[in-house]
């Protein structure tokens, strides 16, 4: 593992060197030192530095950060904001404003199956109330790794894997200290 000066985030773009007029939502830069612990111990690849698949699992990562702790589109450095659009599961696509006020949890999870299918309701929850949630649920976060990369620039298509330790109590469920993961496929178009 890369020896990573204290304080810096060698995953994340952009988290150490933003301007101090960014409007962060709990005040400034979130650190991810527990959730890359659990990244690095539960990992399946590691990428060449500067390698296709490294720069898109970075990439996302930084996504990430974005939407889930800046309030402004406006300070967002990973997406073009006229011409973003995140689409899951063939659903509407959501620019940039809606995803933000949406927040990271309900934009991803929102589907359209009948509500007693339904075992998270995106359309309940606030982006405030999704956050802790799984903050709860997850208090090592919930680490993501790219997995493939099928075809690069300008349309990427990749294989992810996503996974946390269920620690926490999550919607009147005790926490059982099982791993929860899943894998997904995504498309990303520069």
């Amino acid at each position: 593992m890369a020896t990573v000066p204290a304080g810096r985030d060698k995953y994340r773009s952009f988290l150490d060197d933003e301007s101090d007029n960014v409007q962060w939502r709990h005040g400034g830069p979130p650190t991810y030192d527990v959730v890359n612990q659990l990244f690095e111990q539960g990992r399946t690849k590691e990428w060449e530095k500067g390698s296709l698949e490294e720069i898109v699992q970075n990439a996302i990562k930084t996504w990430e950060m974005e939407l889930s702790h800046k309030v402004r589109l406006q300070d967002f450095k990973s997406i073009n904001h006229e011409k973003f659009n995140l689409i899951v599961n063939g659903r509407e696509g959501l620019k940039g404003e809606e995803a933000l006020k949406m927040g990271s949890y309900n934009a991803l999870l929102k589907n359209s199956l009948p509500k007693e299918f339904q075992y998270y309701k995106a359309d309940e929850e606030s982006f405030e109330s999704s956050h802790e949630a799984f903050r709860s649920a997850f208090p090592r976060g919930f680490a993501w790794e790219v997995i493939h990369v099928y075809s690069g620039p300008p349309l990427i298509s990749f294989k992810f894997r996503h996974w946390g330790i269920f620690e926490g109590p999550f919607k009147g469920h005790a926490p059982t200290g099982e791993k929860v993961e899943f894998y997904g496929i995504a498309t990303v178009k520069v």
